[in-house]
């Protein structure tokens, strides 16, 4: 009997000894992995843009896209990310309306959020070479028509699109003051939405002016230096189209091109080359929010 119950013993030692192997060796392997969450912003703000998030998901390596519900084309995008439920989706406040020929406005009723044409302002900080009263953290703008218009934008992205888990800033609008920083805290907390990618940190970014190929070139170089951790990767799909051709602003009017760029980055064979030989672990907010 004292036999068998030292050979149960020795047993349950070496199960132990084994499982907290097993235990450190994950570990271990967690800390040697390099984990990158590619982020595609402005999802409904255009057709272009609709087609070529989706495209930077199913053809590329971008997880997760940040939805722009006072946009025109966000019904469209509604659609599409419901067909695409692995998608990972975070409601992009919005505040602001950059381009010069093509506008949008608040879903509330928020006079002091918009210009005299019910548009609202294009830039976040008043800039030099803009007309004046064109930046939103200058203006008179009220906190509780931002809170109510920040409300109906999440409430109905909750309501129409299947896959939310977290929210971000457009042009970071809605965190320009301390008092719209509290407010998105506060409205985080309480839809449960995520506004950060914990432990994440920023990669490098897009030269500017850089010509797809040069895109391409560049996020090659970035997954190949990339040393364990997580990172973030933020930048905006677009297409070379007549229709994101007429898209612009003063400073930036080669949005189409430069946007087309970031679509073939992300769908690069050469990039997803790079991300299978590297092992690099392509995440969501989702995932880090879990």
């Amino acid at each position: 009997m004292n036999s068998l119950r030292q050979l149960f013993r020795t047993f349950f030692i070496l199960a132990a000894v084994l499982i907290m192997t097993a235990i450190n060796f994950s570990a271990e392997a967690q800390e040697g992995e390099i984990r990158l969450l590619i982020r595609g912003d402005d999802i409904g703000s255009s057709h272009a843009a609709n087609i070529a998030c989706i495209r930077s998901y199913r053809e590329g390596i971008m997880r997760s896209v940040e939805v722009m519900v006072p946009c025109p084309w966000y019904k469209e995008a509604v659609v599409m990310l419901n067909e695409n439920p692995g998608l990972d989706v975070g409601v992009h406040l919005t505040l602001t309306s950059e381009w010069e020929f093509y506008k949008w406005g608040p879903l509330t009723q928020a006079p002091s959020l918009v210009d005299n044409k019910g548009y609202f302002l294009p830039m976040t900080s008043q800039r030099d070479d803009f007309p004046p009263n064109t930046g939103f953290r200058e203006s008179n703008f009220d906190i509780a028509e931002v809170e109510k218009e920040l409300r109906a934008q999440i409430e109905i992205a909750l309501r129409e699109i299947k896959n939310v888990t977290h929210m971000t800033g457009h042009m970071g609008t809605s965190g320009a003051t301390p008092e719209l920083r509290a407010l998105v805290q506060k409205l985080s907390k309480e839809y449960n939405l995520p506004t950060g990618a914990p432990g994440a940190g920023r990669t490098g970014r897009f030269p500017q002016g850089a010509s797809p190929s040069e895109k391409v070139d560049t996020m090659v170089e970035i997954l190949e230096n990339l040393k364990p951790g997580t990172y973030l990767f933020v930048e905006h799909p677009g297409l070379d189209t007549s229709e994101m051709r007429s898209i612009g602003r003063k400073g930036y009017r080669d949005v189409a091109i430069d946007r087309e760029g970031v679509t073939q980055a992300f769908t690069s064979e050469r990039v997803k080359a790079v991300v299978e030989k590297r092992g690099i672990k392509l995440v969501s907010y989702g995932d880090l929010n879990k």
